[in-house]
């Protein structure tokens, strides 16, 4: 940039040729001299140049590549997590399932047992009421042979002795 920035000065600093707008007159060895030595010098700063292009070129590559690790780790976190919502959901609809088995079938249980136990109640009615008559004809009979037997002992009083 110096080289160029010194070919510029020569020129501007020329003298101009009489009875012309833009001619100019430069020393021909001296600008030859500056563009031989921006020759000489073009190829080491373009060299630096592409370096800095291919080390520009490496970084970028190499935030790309981080860049896509950083989306791929990423997606995979939200599949891990959709995932685990997913079984969350069917964990849910699971424990759902079964709680409503479980009152299903405590609800068959309670119904069985109120079965067995009025069909228990009511055969130990049936056997009560059984019971009940078997002791009223048995307190009837009592009576009965009470009464059988307070007649039979007054006809032994008043029978006659022979």
């Amino acid at each position: 940039m110096d080289r160029i920035d010194q070919i510029i000065a020569l020129v501007e600093n020329a003298r101009s040729v009489p009875m012309s707008r833009g001619n100019c007159m430069i020393d021909r060895a001296e600008l030859l001299n500056l563009l031989e030595q921006l020759r000489v010098e073009l190829p080491s700063e373009l060299r630096r140049a592409a370096a800095l292009l291919e080390e520009r070129d490496k970084i970028l590559d190499a935030g790309q590549r981080e860049a896509e690790r950083m989306i791929a780790e990423a997606e995979a976190e939200h599949h891990r997590l959709v995932s685990m919502s997913e079984v969350v959901v069917s964990a849910d609809r699971e424990s759902a399932r079964m709680i409503n088995e479980a009152r299903a079938e405590v609800q068959r249980l309670r119904d069985e047992v109120d079965e067995y136990v009025d069909t228990t109640l009511a055969n130990f009615e049936q056997f009560l009421h059984r019971s009940l008559a078997s002791i009223e004809r048995g307190r009837d009979k009592m009576h009965a042979l009470r009464e059988i037997g307070s007649f039979q002992g007054d006809d032994r009083e008043h029978q006659l002795p022979f």
